[in-house]
């Protein structure tokens, strides 16, 4: 049984009540199920509140009004409504907060993101990109987390020619942004002989083209109607399995196929990866595929993942980071319609009168993986198989010099917080432009160059090296792990600094760590947000920085290198100007008692919990403060047999004899 238009737009909420399952040979073989049964009420049944958002998408005939309208008008801005579905094509309105002037309202601008499936960008359009950054923007070109590029600073008036600019030059903004599937996002790996990176590579690319909005607003909007086709054309395949409708996943004779007249209830975000390489932060996304491949790199399949998500809202402990759960094993042809299906299940069944409760991991949350799964079959047409058996996941960065396994060569330049801009931008543009390069995003806003001839090396170096572009080699390592968001000035939800403060952020504590006698090597992951959104997934993080008001921040710990564990809250309301008598305990605490150089910061605060660190925290008498106590406050003796027992103690409960001590000694002086 299909689910119709009608039936979805009636009830707002879900699909029409349907009949028990049945069982019948599907046209994809096996015994499958015709119809969905669950939930008992069905959403159709329940006349639940819309959000407004909703109410926008209804009436604005897929997309077009009153968007169309407004771009026309003199007026610096666009209305809420037209924001609204401004962002489906790729566009967040915002306000430069430090220019605005006494009178004159908010200035008001544009950001532009593209869709980037992979992070490939062809040489062709990244000069474009660096060319529309100059003439539009304000100056700079910003690589993001989901491997896309974002423009900042576009005035109202100028969006149509950037936009058409982009699409004529192979690229595309359709569902960069808006309630449908985001960038599609692969590990960066330039590898050209192994055959696991070409396939997440290709699937990244066809499940963007089967999931992109098929309506035509887009043209309609920045082409005046003209279909303009990329360079490639769609795989048939994808074309095919995005027309069957078998198990109700498709609205029959709609615009829309898959999302159907109101879109999903919010964003949905997707990664491939293959086993082993987490560069992807493959458990933070709605849907995730594990490419699985026989002895001889032949593709049998995929892995599926389901449920992850950063973002949350403070105070609200309704709203939680998720991380993604197995679901199971799809044979490769059958991947489309699995993903169909899941995108199903969340259209139908997804909040719609609560855009913080809307997101895929609540919908998990609320019902669990086995009804899920269960739901997912039944779109599907058939049940999963076993999730496949994976080898432990790392962490990539994909910089430096690498092989591409033709006999050429490929090089990965850390960009601090995915910023292009001066004259680094200058030189990555001589380059790129002079050998006519092709660039990957990576999933840490950094920047892969391809296909370079070994001959080309030298010359490259010695440009990028005269602008400032500093190798791997160069930069401390906390500093390359690092992440931030955009935050201030421009991000309309912002509340505290996150890219123009990570880079003092990082130097403060590496300057910690020196003081504390780390090596020089030693790294862990911190990431930085203005707000608590997530958009630099900082709950994945050793070491977490979210904006939670002005020069102030949540501290999260716990995180990961490997970015499969949630970090967790440890602290609110941390002042910028308190971070080194805030961390210094910790790391302190971290060089005392971790178990091996192996162990990570992030390893180390899981293993001996909060109240250990909040009492290492309590307890700590820095060095510097010591220097000055008599040197009897720092130095009491006590009985062997009685610091053996201190010791074991201290061990089992996961701190320093010394905190220990100080510990037995304030309770029984009655401090």
């Amino acid at each position: 049984m299909q689910a119709s238009s009608s039936a979805f737009a009636g009830s707002l909420t879900g699909l029409a009540t349907r009949q028990p399952c049945q069982p019948s040979t599907s046209a994809r073989g096996g015994l499958t199920v015709t119809a969905v049964a669950t939930p008992s009420r069905p959403p159709a049944s329940n006349k639940a509140k819309r959000s407004k958002v909703e109410i926008i998408k209804e009436k604005s005939d897929f997309l077009r009004h009153p968007l169309m309208q407004e771009l026309v008008t003199e007026a610096p801005s666009i209305s809420e409504d037209a924001v609204q579905l401004m962002k489906f094509h790729g566009s967040y309105m915002q306000d430069d907060r430090e220019k605005r002037t006494f009178g004159a309202g908010k200035s008001y601008q544009f950001m532009m993101r593209t869709r980037q499936p992979s992070g490939t960008v062809t040489n062709q359009l990244y000069l474009v990109m660096d060319e529309l950054a100059d003439l539009y923007g304000n100056g700079s070109l910003r690589l993001t987390t989901r491997q896309t590029f974002q423009l900042h600073g576009v005035l109202k008036q100028n969006l149509k020619t950037v936009f058409s600019t982009v699409i004529k030059n192979m690229g595309s903004t359709l569902g960069a942004c808006g309630d449908v599937n985001r960038n599609v996002m692969a590990p960066p790996a330039p590898y050209k002989n192994r055959p696991e990176y070409q396939y997440a590579e290709q699937y990244g690319n066809d499940i963007a083209d089967l999931l992109a909005p098929q309506c035509g607003a887009y043209y309609d909007v920045w082409l005046d109607g003209e279909k303009f086709f990329a360079h490639t054309m769609e795989n048939p395949k994808v074309t095919a399995d995005r027309q069957f409708n078998g198990f109700g996943t498709n609205f029959e004779g709609n615009p829309e196929p898959i999302y159907g007249p109101l879109f999903l209830p919010r964003k949905f975000k997707v990664a491939v990866t293959v086993p082993g390489d987490n560069s992807v932060d493959l458990f933070t996304n709605d849907l995730g595929l594990v490419v699985i491949t026989n002895d001889a790199g032949e593709l049998e399949g995929f892995n599926i993942v389901a449920g992850g998500g950063m973002g949350r809202s403070h105070g609200k402990v309704t709203t939680f980071p998720r991380l993604a759960d197995p679901l199971g094993f799809v044979p490769a042809d059958d991947i489309f319609h699995l993903v169909k299906a899941v995108v199903a299940v969340q259209r139908d069944y997804g909040r719609r009168d609560d855009r913080k409760q809307a997101r895929l991991k609540y919908l998990i949350n609320e019902w669990g993986v086995e009804k899920f799964r269960s739901v997912v079959e039944q779109y599907y047409g058939k049940k999963m198989q076993p999730f496949r058996t994976l080898p432990p996941w790392e962490f990539k960065d994909y910089l430096g010099w690498m092989e591409q396994g033709d006999g050429k060569l490929a090089y990965g330049i850390y960009v601090q917080n995915g910023r292009v801009k001066g004259e680094a931008k200058k030189a990555l543009r001589n380059v790129i432009e002079r050998y006519e390069l092709p660039v990957t995003i990576t999933p840490n806003q950094n920047l892969i160059l391809r296909d370079i001839s070994p001959s080309w090396k030298d010359d490259i170096l010695s440009t990028l090296k005269a602008a400032g572009v500093r190798d791997l080699l160069e930069w401390d390592q906390i500093e390359a792990l690092s992440m931030a968001c955009p935050a201030l000035p421009l991000c309309g939800l912002a509340i505290a600094e996150a890219e123009r403060a990570l880079p003092d952020f990082n130097a403060r504590i590496r300057v910690l760590l020196d003081r504390l006698g780390f090596a020089k090597e030693e790294k862990f992951v911190v990431r930085a947000t203005g707000c608590p959104n997530g958009c630099a997934r900082p709950y994945m993080a050793e070491l977490g920085l979210v904006g939670d008001g002005p020069n102030s921040y949540q501290i999260w710990l716990g995180g990961s290198l490997n970015a499969t564990r949630l970090a967790e809250t440890f602290a609110d309301r941390v002042k910028v100007k308190d971070f080194e008598t805030f961390l210094e305990p910790l790391f302190a605490a971290f060089k005392a008692q971790r178990r091996g150089a192996d162990e990570t910061f992030g390893d180390f605060c899981a293993r001996v919990g909060f109240e250990a660190l909040r009492e290492a925290q309590a307890n700590y008498i820095s060095p510097a403060v010591a220097e000055k106590l008599p040197k009897a406050a720092v130095q009491v003796g006590i009985a062997e047999d009685v610091y053996e027992v201190l010791s074991a103690a201290a061990e089992k409960k996961g701190v320093s004899p010394a905190s220990l001590a100080t510990e037995a000694i304030r309770k029984h002086l009655g401090m």
